[in-house]
């Protein structure tokens, strides 16, 4: 495939995620509306968490798609690999966002456990059914863009709501056979504590990408030993693999290249670039080649 065709593929499933992110945005809004008015209505911590969940939703869906916009506007001399990285930017806000909410769940939980309030079941349990079959919903049009990092963002905070309303809906029966009022703010407690975990996954997840840590999936040592293993390379050294952007490997290294091997250099890089597209799906590689007898000038890392 060609550079102009790769990009060109590229550019299509952006494009798909961008419209994907526009109808999840329209639908994720009608649900924030129908469970913050429900929340009020029934006087429930655990559907209000879970409308304050949904306002993350939105805004993390909001964020991914200003980040797909910024993503694709076209490289400059000062910005040689374009916008792409806004879009882990967006993603790490997402995560911080999360972490932020949880926290204040945890407390108004720990107040409610306290001095738990008279709950209205019929609509808490409405309210929350109508969330969770919007997220179904949600989560089925975002499903097909999950290699996304960012995209994948938004998707876990939609899964992350997914399941809170379906704790809600099960607190409202619990509520409305047993009495136990308490349990609205247990349920508070544990969407707060499943709101942290999906937070602290999309910020590692983000940090990795921005501290050019080796992708998730690819092991250095292996991308080595399959580039020595090539025909006409002798050694490889300063190898480096990182992400431009969530789905895009970037490759950077010195190839130590025999003394006349077959096709000579230009032989050589063509199937060590082949190699490395078709085992390990990278294609943003930037190869030094160097003759046994070449002596190294300045500071390797």
């Amino acid at each position: 495939m060609t550079h102009h065709a790769a990009h060109a593929t590229g550019s299509g499933h952006r494009s798909s995620e961008r419209r994907r992110l526009k109808i999840a945005i329209v639908l994720t809004g009608l649900i924030l509306l129908v469970e913050a008015v429900g929340g009020v209505w029934a006087n429930s911590l655990a559907l209000l968490s879970d409308a304050g969940h949904v306002l993350t939703d939105l805004a993390a869906l909001a964020l991914a798609y200003g980040a797909f916009v910024l993503a694709s506007k076209p490289a400059t001399a000062r910005k040689t690999y374009g916008w792409h990285r806004i879009e882990i930017l967006a993603a790490l806000v997402n995560g911080a966002l999360l972490l932020a909410l949880s926290a204040g769940i945890l407390y108004e939980s720990t107040q409610r456990f306290k001095a738990p309030p008279e709950v209205e079941v019929a609509p808490m349990a409405i309210a929350a059914i109508l969330g969770f079959l919007g997220n179904i919903a949600v989560m089925a049009i975002l499903m097909g863009g999950r290699s996304n990092l960012n995209l994948r963002g938004a998707m876990l905070h939609v899964m992350g709501d997914t399941l809170s309303s379906m704790g809600v809906i099960l607190t409202s029966i619990l509520i409305a056979f047993t009495g136990w009022r308490r349990a609205d703010a247990v349920m508070g407690m544990i969407i707060g504590l499943v709101i942290i975990v999906v937070s602290i996954q999309l910020l590692r997840q983000s940090v990795d990408v921005l501290l050019e840590a080796t992708p998730e999936g690819i092991e250095l040592v292996e991308v080595s030993d399959a580039i020595v293993g090539i025909e006409g390379v002798r050694e490889v050294h300063d190898l480096h693999i990182w992400s431009i952007t969530s789905g895009m490997p970037a490759l950077s290294g010195h190839v130590v290249v025999e003394n006349g091997a077959c096709g000579g250099t230009d032989g050589v890089l063509h199937r060590i670039k082949r190699m490395l597209h078709e085992r390990f799906s990278i294609t943003h590689t930037t190869l030094q080649l160097e003759s046994p007898d070449y002596e190294e000038y300045g500071e390797i890392h």
